[in-house]
């Protein structure tokens, strides 16, 4: 209705308009002139209660006893004894209330503007990694693969790959991090962070709304709107609640004929620190998350998470970086020097997912003219440099040359060998390595739960990934319904897992869990499964979460119990005499605020 937009617009500046009546009206009270002090109560009155009558019964056509049906029923009865000073105190303290509720909400939500306020607005896009000019172009005017040159103290405009330069990166607004995380080659960086030192250049792979920034706001706006069990309750505990205090204010009336009194009973039992207090601690929780590198989707996610005792990894991509790197290099003949450069030059040529970790690895070595090439399918590379016959692959390319003489290299890794003139040289080792924060966060997560790695590596590797540290379950050879079928066993047997993945494979395993924790380097299908993203791909922020999780919920039950012990108390105070419905008004809006300033405990730094 375009009365109720117009009070909600002018929220504050209604609630001014009554504050200025209720004081002008206390110095009429003063001056014994009590006609103006009751007119103007009476106005204060009328005007506040307009949106309270209109949302009760709005709420009545849904067949809702709404809580703001007491409040009308009150201030209409207040009327009918003339007590037009109860009627303005009233609604008053309750449009106060409801402001300080949107205040609140707006100011927990605060965290996440910060972060979208954040977001480059241009970008310096540059042709080629050693192009130095840039041509300043709009956030939306650039493409994946384009190049950006990003400066010191200039904002990352993508998510992306640093291909050249090196730095310091201040990712605080995406990680919460407040150390600057050294930058090179080969390295990640998201939007909206700053550097702080140093020259990039980046090579976007994700720009605009798809960025870190934009799956944000998406993720951050679904999760505000939803409801945490505790929520459900409350809305089921409203809607019997409300014909209560009906009843025994009728039963008050009908017992002590004080019609006064059967009022006030309705006003104190409206139990508005019961209806704020989980939303507040909700956003709150929310917002902290988002502040910590954490995009929960919905607030059932804390009531649920608080609960798991089994953690379930997927390896590529999670506990790994998700791509190979060259880990152990052996020179076996000839100059070391010599047989990188040819290494390079034939792996420069190639397309196979290998060759750019071994060009990476070798970065600083330069290639010579490649004279012919030739690829061998499924077993790697024959090329002419320099009029030197050089064979790159693996086992059965050099041994179909007729070498025999292979090393003994680590079965769980990935074998490249080297041959120059029929002459085995090199040997190297591949593996996708742990990602640097994975050790110090498993060791931390395996005091609390359970922990599981699920992935469709050979078992060997598995075992050998993950060597050293603490899992209860390691399976490997593992299928998309593999992965479901543990999961699934594991909570039939009463348990509740959280599974961590990253790929579209991944997916049965995010839905089948109780919580889907996706990586936002993974898929997108991964992404829209999960019920938590983590941005940065980081588990560090797992232990993190965990606390937020925790500290959400114990926050929302110390919430409803402020509540429900505040009407406790009133009831008691107004049946012994010692509260009356003003001094009992002001009360009840205190305990509202109080429960806003607990909320507000959430919005520390984790």
């Amino acid at each position: 209705m375009k009365i109720q937009r117009f009070y909600q617009q002018h929220q504050k500046t209604i609630l001014g308009i009554m504050t200025g009546l209720l004081s002008i009206a206390y110095l009429f009270k003063w001056q014994q002139n009590f006609l103006l002090f009751n007119t103007l109560l009476a106005l204060v009155a009328i005007i506040g209660e307009i949106p309270l009558f209109l949302r009760a019964t709005s709420a009545l056509k849904f067949k809702l006893v709404s809580i703001e049906l007491l409040v009308t029923i009150a201030v209409i009865g207040a009327f009918f004894i003339q007590e037009f000073s109860e009627a303005g105190i009233v609604v008053w303290l309750f449009s106060l209330g409801n402001l300080l509720e949107e205040l609140s909400l707006q100011k927990t939500r605060q965290s996440v503007k910060e972060l979208v306020q954040l977001a480059p607005k241009a970008a310096y896009r540059i042709v080629s990694p050693e192009d130095r000019k840039g041509e300043l172009v709009a956030i939306d005017d650039l493409d994946e693969d384009d190049y950006v040159l990003v400066r010191t103290g200039d904002q990352i405009p993508v998510d992306g790959e640093v291909v050249r330069g090196s730095g310091y990166v201040d990712e605080a607004p995406i990680t919460g991090e407040a150390k600057p995380q050294a930058k090179k080659i080969g390295n990640s960086t998201y939007a909206g962070t700053n550097l702080t030192d140093g020259t990039l250049v980046v090579q976007a792979s994700r720009v605009g709304e798809d960025t870190t920034f934009g799956q944000l706001i998406e993720l951050i706006e679904e999760a505000q709107d939803s409801q945490t069990q505790a929520q459900r309750k409350i809305d089921q505990f409203a809607k019997y609640y409300t014909p209560i205090v009906l009843v025994i204010a009728l039963i008050v009336f009908i017992t002590s004929r004080q019609i006064e009194l059967a009022i006030t009973v309705l006003v104190l039992g409206c139990p508005g620190a019961l209806v704020i207090g989980v939303p507040v601690s909700t956003v709150a929780g929310i917002g902290t998350a988002a502040k910590s590198g954490i995009l929960v989707k919905g607030a059932t996610v804390f009531e649920t998470f608080r609960k798991v005792n089994w953690l379930a990894f997927d390896k590529t991509g999670t506990i790994t970086s998700g791509h190979p790197a060259v880990t152990k290099v052996v020179n076996l003949a000839g100059d070391e020097k010599l047989n990188t450069q040819y290494l390079v030059s034939v792996e420069t040529e190639a397309t196979h997912p290998l060759a750019k970790a071994i060009v990476h690895h070798f970065a600083s070595a330069t290639p010579f003219p490649t004279e012919q090439f030739t690829t061998v399918k499924g077993a790697g590379i024959k090329a002419m440099i320099a009029g030197h016959h050089v064979l790159v692959g693996n086992e059965e390319l050099i041994q179909a040359a007729g070498i025999t003489n292979l090393p003994t290299l680590t079965p769980t890794t990935t074998h490249v060998l080297m041959a120059v003139d029929n002459q085995l040289t090199l040997a190297l080792e591949i593996m996708d390595p742990l990602k640097e924060t994975t050790p110090a966060a498993i060791k931390q997560l395996q005091s609390h739960y359970h922990l599981a790695l699920l992935t469709g590596d050979h078992q060997a590797v598995a075992e050998a990934t993950v060597a050293g540290l603490d899992f209860d379950a390691i399976h490997g050879d593992q299928l998309p319904k593999d992965k479901v079928n543990f999961i699934q066993a594991t909570q039939d047997k009463g348990q509740k897992v959280a599974f961590i993945g990253d790929g579209i494979n991944d997916g049965p395993a995010l839905a089948t869990a109780k919580v889907g924790i996706a990586m936002g380097s993974g898929s997108d299908t991964a992404i829209e499964t999960a019920d938590i993203v983590l941005p940065t791909s980081d588990l560090s922020r797992l232990p993190i979460l965990n606390r937020i999780a925790k500290a959400t919920m114990w926050n929302m039950n110390e919430n409803i119990s402020i509540a429900l012990l505040t009407v406790l108390l009133l009831f008691i105070g107004l049946f012994t005499g010692y509260i009356h419905m003003a001094s009992g008004m002001l009360i009840h809006e205190a305990s509202i605020l109080v429960v806003i300033l607990n909320s507000f405990r959430l919005l520390r730094h984790f």
